[in-house]
């Protein structure tokens, strides 16, 4: 039996919600696409969660909208790019001033060109990645290993999806701060918007509810509670690009403020409905990008065909996603541990992009859709 949560009208849900939805996601998991997962759906604010599987190989705890999933690169937009969000909407950060104003020791060829806007869209020149945590030994090696990583291309001209870019970022983030960003991103984030699962280095107590995810070969043992990502680890889990946990009920809620925000703009955290709309627009940069500030939009990884070309979202490599249709008023919200024990399962980029267009189709077929 999966475990249900709903928060919704209960003449909405005259039949049962998301049929084709639920079947499918039961059946992908139940076939080994991941140990379990946690769907969450609001849907014109009213909510519904399915949880289905179990967390890990050794926990037959089917997931619930408590369950506790390693983000991944949902840490992209559900945390760095909401910090830069409000900075730039309070006149800390300007959008296309060269990153060298706050991160000066972002050196080398080209690199006075790069600007916020550039690195938020991907089209620095960073490359994609490197691996600081084994050519480094603290955080600040780390960003300083980052900052002086010469450019592939030049600033604007390619898109090149860079976990280097966001680490710059996060620095930028912090220094116009004067702390780090998990300190203000519980502050100023999480707890005004009541998101109490939601956090980098979740406590102990927390650890029954965390799937755990990969048997990592460079720490020697099954992950549960620590982050993934091996550059955010060096990083002492906390960086822009990964190191958030979080729970479906808490995205949902995050969900469900932004696109308020969006329509009215935000007390709390303060962010101008003009700023959210412009970092959630198509950036087109460089040409043919289908990426927002910070967020991917339509056709990108796991959106699916029938979301409306308004939406925006993110995929993470543990296997979660995010993905919210103003148009619809709806938000889909897919945490899953693929990588559970081995990183080598692929299967969920197909199910994410599924869900969405069947949780799109449930809604039309069942007469809701608004």
């Amino acid at each position: 039996m999966a475990v249900l949560t709903l928060r919704a009208k209960p003449e909405l849900w005259a039949q049962a919600p998301y049929p084709s939805t639920i079947a499918y996601l039961d059946s992908a998991i139940a076939s080994g696409a991941a140990p379990g997962a946690a769907l969450g759906i609001s849907y014109h604010g009213d909510w519904y969660v399915h949880g289905t599987g179990r967390l890990g190989i050794d926990d037959s705890t089917r997931p619930s909208g408590s369950t506790v999933y390693d983000l991944a690169s949902l840490t992209k937009v559900i945390g760095l790019t909401t910090v830069l969000m409000m900075a730039v909407d309070s006149g800390l950060i300007g959008l296309d001033s060269p990153i060298q104003r706050y991160v000066p020791a972002f050196a080398g060829r080209n690199k006075s060109r790069v600007t916020v806007r550039m690195l938020l869209v991907h089209a620095s020149g960073l490359p994609d990645w490197r691996p600081l945590f084994k050519e480094t030994t603290s955080r600040s090696d780390a960003f300083a290993l980052a900052d002086t990583t010469p450019l592939d291309t030049l600033p604007g001209t390619q898109f090149k999806y860079s976990d280097l870019g966001a680490i710059v970022l996060t620095q930028a983030a912090e220094a116009v701060y004067h702390q780090r960003i998990d300190s203000v991103l519980t502050e100023q984030v999480f707890t005004p918007l009541g998101m109490t699962s939601s956090r980098y280095l979740p406590p102990e107590s927390w650890l029954g509810r965390i799937a755990p995810t990969e048997n990592d070969p460079w720490r020697g043992r099954i992950l549960r509670g620590e982050v993934h990502d091996e550059n955010a680890a060096r990083m002492d889990g906390v960086s822009g690009h990964a190191g958030l946990f979080s729970t479906t009920t808490d995205l949902l809620g995050f969900g469900d403020w932004l696109l308020g925000a969006a329509r009215n703009g935000s007390v709390t955290p303060k962010i101008s409905a003009r700023t959210v709309a412009d970092f959630l627009t198509s950036q087109n940069i460089p040409a043919g990008s289908s990426h927002a500030l910070g967020w991917d939009t339509p056709p990108g990884p796991g959106s699916g065909l029938l979301l409306s070309p308004t939406s925006f979202g993110h995929t993470g490599f543990t296997g979660t996603s995010i993905w919210i249709d103003p148009s619809r008023e709806l938000v889909i919200v897919l945490l899953s541990n693929r990588v559970h024990p081995s990183r080598e399962n692929n299967r969920m980029s197909a199910v994410r992009r599924a869900v969405a267009d069947r949780v799109v189709r449930d809604l039309l077929l069942l007469g809701t859709a608004r």
